[in-house]
């Protein structure tokens, strides 16, 4: 009976044990296991291993590193500097024995302390570390921007790369540092209480230690104070008129951090003579310091000097006193959000556009002119070519496509699947993980159209019929936009008529793909059932040896599990070439630390980050068909993109190696240009005086109350013979005005060398003053008051139908400006748009027609009317009597 006591404490530790390997193996091995072969199978495993390490070598490193110092002060202090027995004690055998056994039972027992606690401290010490190791690795591995910031004389890397780590180091080490000496002060207090036949007197070592642990708490306080300084280039006080520090902080606010640090300095020192010294132990000149330091550290908290300064020296002379304070700003902005190469051309505009519609008649330039939005096709494509109510459009892309003798723009979109629409009792696991798996090709329409006639289709169906010789080898679609649930393919399931037609089996066929993590084994099988916590993948004798399990198929999931610390464009689209689809990511770096840059607005991306830089410093490739990710550089001028590509050297591939089908249909982020066009319409203003005064802020063009937002054109500027580009489009108005002030165009075409080079640039067609540009809103106006429009708006505005206004298209024709409305009409019954006519405006006049070329000819017989009823100024009647009107 003796021996089966010990069975209840036995099976209580077995227990135990398993509890532990269970929670280890689920959370921490089994999520490492599927990372590592996940990564293995995208050919990234040199990649996932290389990240692995960096974050635990750095946080570890820096544990150990902090364990060492609080170690070694702890040791040292109990063991060495800490005894100091009268000279009888140590001539008398007996009582050094007795002193030396009390001596050696503190030393090991504190020992036996101060280990653990060192441990202990040194992990809380390095949890920012843990949290920020990227921030290190930034440092470790960053260069020179070779750009430098004119307040302090530093290069910009320094702030977007050195300052934040340098800033969590300051603060980790001054906290060390003033721990360190409270506890080695108690440590040795202690030592002298309980070790016997000590000296009144501490000991020569301790004092010297503690001096040395004062100065390091002196020296992080300074190297503070110097950090301090930086500060002041991220101060908003003078918003909204200009960001960064002015006057009151770089005269005022920043003499009295330098001398801050001299009273500090002189504090600390009188501070030490005080306490260690007996010759020098006098309280004056440490009280008299003390009091200067305190001053000195509450001065900047009171506002009554500063205002005295904004009042009577800077507000009354703004411009002269902040001048080279808002210069900074200007500049600083204008280069952290990429827009110091802007080109700028004077566009002279003639209200006779005659020339102009001569020049532009043209059948090359009408297929191009996008009169089908992105945002209203998205309901025809899902009902007139889903098919399947397991098929969905999820969005719409512009692109462009060398289709019959030039360069085509064209919508598309890829057919993704959701079986969100099945029967309930359809959305079962089978159907859900092995039979319903992938999307199937994408359809394709041109952007510009005649009126009045059925939607023009260049691919369609799921046969992908096309009139324009489009084709794709592989058009299954595993990886998309749509919240994809895992797969398993390929299956023993006899798949038949799910893409393509139940009466033709042989065009199904299993995943010929080489994504996806290999499950060979039933080990491998219980690990992903744990994994999913799906026990049916485990059971399920659809799975074959073959089989491979295809994870994190969202596009943005999958980008963002590589590479987190890249910030996505919200528009990734579609691109299709011969062999499959592509879908093309733009990717940004973000810093909230450019020196006296203006922070963006909360509207960009999530509206989460704030920062102060941007770049586009990567262009993303995700196999639609395979879900390859292919990470290419597309802006080596980013310190930030730098950095990572040589702490990653296998992961980032220069532009230039991109596939020259892929290269071909590149373009500017949309969200980016939005950004920077917000950030110009201010910044443009490139003279502080100009600046100060804000009278030539622009804004976003406004049409039906709602900013024009940039939009995708292709176009012909007759820079390199008649070659196409496909551009953004931006027009601007002033503040509070509808005159239009200038057109944007964002492209990556390079127009001085006419080569397919990937060279990123803007350039805004600024109108001058003397002539009035009408903008969106009065061409809005001219639209509605005209009479035959306005009868035709009210005929279609009824018997269960409605008109629908289409986005408003407005481009640089010549010297003048072409403003393009479609018009949808809506039925109520299917509620399918169909584009039913266009409005075409330049200078005054408006005509409506179905097709562009008609529209043209009607605006050249009102020129010639208007020219035969000329008063003889040179100004029509028509112009006369709408002016009249305004």
């Amino acid at each position: 009976m003796r021996n089966l006591k010990p069975l209840p404490a036995l099976i209580g530790t077995t227990l135990a044990i398993a509890i532990i390997i269970y929670v280890a193996f689920y959370f921490i091995f089994l999520d490492l296991f599927v990372d590592l072969w996940w990564y293995k199978s995208l050919k990234l495993e040199a990649y996932f291993w290389l990240r692995l390490l960096y974050k635990f070598f750095l946080s570890g490193g820096v544990t150990l590193a902090f364990f060492g110092i609080f170690f070694f002060h702890f040791w040292i202090a109990s063991r060495y500097l800490g005894l100091n027995p009268p000279d009888e004690i140590l001539n008398n055998a007996d009582k050094r024995r007795r002193f030396q056994r009390f001596a050696d039972i503190f030393m090991s027992g504190s020992a036996k302390i101060y280990t653990p606690v060192s441990l202990i401290l040194a992990f809380f010490i390095a949890i920012p570390f843990y949290h920020q190791w990227e921030t290190a690795l930034l440092y470790f591995f960053g260069s020179a921007s070779g750009v430098t910031e004119p307040v302090y004389g530093q290069d910009v890397s320094f702030y977007l790369l050195s300052y934040p780590i340098y800033m969590l180091i300051q603060q980790e080490l001054l906290t060390t540092a003033s721990m360190i000496f409270c506890m080695v002060g108690v440590l040795y207090w202690l030592e002298h209480i309980f070790v016997p036949n000590q000296s009144k007197e501490f000991p020569l070592g301790a004092k010297i230690h503690l001096v040395i642990l004062i100065g390091f708490v002196v020296l992080f306080v300074v190297w503070g104070f110097m950090l301090q300084r930086f500060s002041l280039l991220y101060t908003d006080s003078h918003e909204p008129i200009f960001y960064g520090p002015g006057f009151t902080e770089l005269r005022y606010q920043l003499p009295l951090i330098w001398l801050g640090i001299i009273t500090f300095l002189a504090t600390a020192i009188s501070a030490g003579l005080f306490i260690f010294s007996e010759k020098h132990r006098i309280k004056a000149p440490f009280l008299i310091s003390l009091a200067v330091f305190l001053v000195v550290l509450g001065l900047p908290k009171v506002q009554f000097i500063p205002n005295l300064i904004q009042k009577y020296i800077v507000n009354p002379n703004p411009v002269r006193t902040e001048k080279p304070f808002m210069q900074h700003n200007i500049d600083a902005t204008i280069d952290a959000y990429d827009l110091k190469n802007i080109k700028i051309i004077d566009l002279p505009i003639k209200l006779n556009a005659f020339d102009d519609i001569e020049t532009w008649s043209t059948q090359k330039h009408f297929e191009n002119i996008p009169v089908w939005d992105r945002e209203i096709l998205i309901d025809t494509y899902k009902q007139l070519q889903s098919i399947r109510p397991y098929y969905t459009f999820l969005s719409v892309d512009e692109d462009r496509y060398f289709l019959r003798d030039h360069v085509r723009q064209v919508n598309l979109a890829a057919r993704e699947v959701n079986i969100s629409k099945l029967p309930p009792e359809a959305q079962n696991w089978e159907n859900t993980h092995l039979r319903y798996t992938h999307g199937y090709g994408a359809v394709v329409t041109p952007a510009a159209q005649d009126a009045g006639r059925p939607l023009l289709w260049y691919l369609r169906d799921l046969n992908l019929s096309s009139n324009v010789d489009l084709s794709v080898k592989y058009p299954d679609i595993y990886y998309g936009q749509e919240k994809y649930k895992y797969a398993i393919v390929p299956n023993k399931l006899n798949v038949v008529g799910i893409s393509k037609s139940l009466s033709d089996p042989s065009t199904e066929g299993p995943y010929k793909g080489k994504s996806g993590i290999p499950i060979p084994s039933l080990f491998r099988k219980a690990l992903f059932a744990f994994y999913f916590k799906d026990p049916k993948i485990f059971f399920s004798t659809n799975i074959s040896e073959e089989s491979r399990v295809l994870i994190r198929r969202n596009i943005t999931e999958r980008i963002n599990t590589v590479t987190p610390f890249l910030r996505l464009d919200s528009d990734p689209y579609l691109v299709m070439t011969n062999d499959r689809f592509y879908w093309i990511q733009d990717a940004y770096t973000l810093s909230n630390r450019y020196p006296v840059s203006k922070p963006a607005n909360d509207d960009f991306l999530d509206g989460k980050q704030e920062f102060n830089y941007i770049r586009n410093s990567a262009k993303i490739v995700v196999d639609a068909f395979d879900g390859d990710i292919q990470y290419y550089i597309s802006d080596p001028s980013d310190v930030i993109i730098q950095a990572y590509n040589i702490a990653y050297p296998s992961l980032f591939k220069d532009i230039e190696e991109m596939p020259a089908d892929l290269k071909l249909h590149l373009r500017y982020p949309r969200d980016l240009y939005y950004l920077q066009m917000k950030v110009y319409a201010k910044y443009h203003q490139q003279k502080p005086e100009l600046f100060y005064e804000q009278a030539e802020t622009w804004q976003f063009a406004k049409v039906r109350g709602e900013p024009v937002r940039p939009y995708y054109q292709t176009i012909d500027f007759g820079n390199c013979n008649n070659q196409e580009e496909f551009v953004m489009l931006n027009p601007m108005t002033p503040v509070n005005s509808n005159n239009l002030s200038m057109i944007g165009v964002a492209g990556i075409f390079d127009s001085q060398t006419c080569s397919t080079d990937y060279k990123p640039g803007i350039t805004l067609y600024k109108f001058l003053k003397d002539v009035q540009v009408n903008g969106p809103a009065q061409v809005e106006s001219l639209i509605e008051q005209n009479p035959e429009i306005s009868a035709q708006f009210t005929l279609w505005d009824q018997g269960g139908s409605n008109i629908r206004l289409g986005r408003m298209i407005i481009m640089p024709m010549g010297n003048s400006v072409l403003y393009v409305q479609p018009v949808y009409i809506v039925s109520a019954t299917n509620g399918i748009p169909e584009l039913i006519r266009i409005i075409v405006s330049i200078g005054n006049e408006v005509v409506m027609d179905t097709n562009f070329w008609s529209a043209f000819n009607r605006l050249k017989q009102i020129h010639f009317k208007n020219a035969a009823e000329s008063d003889g100024t040179g100004t029509s009647k028509a112009v006369i009597e709408l002016k009249q009107n305004e």
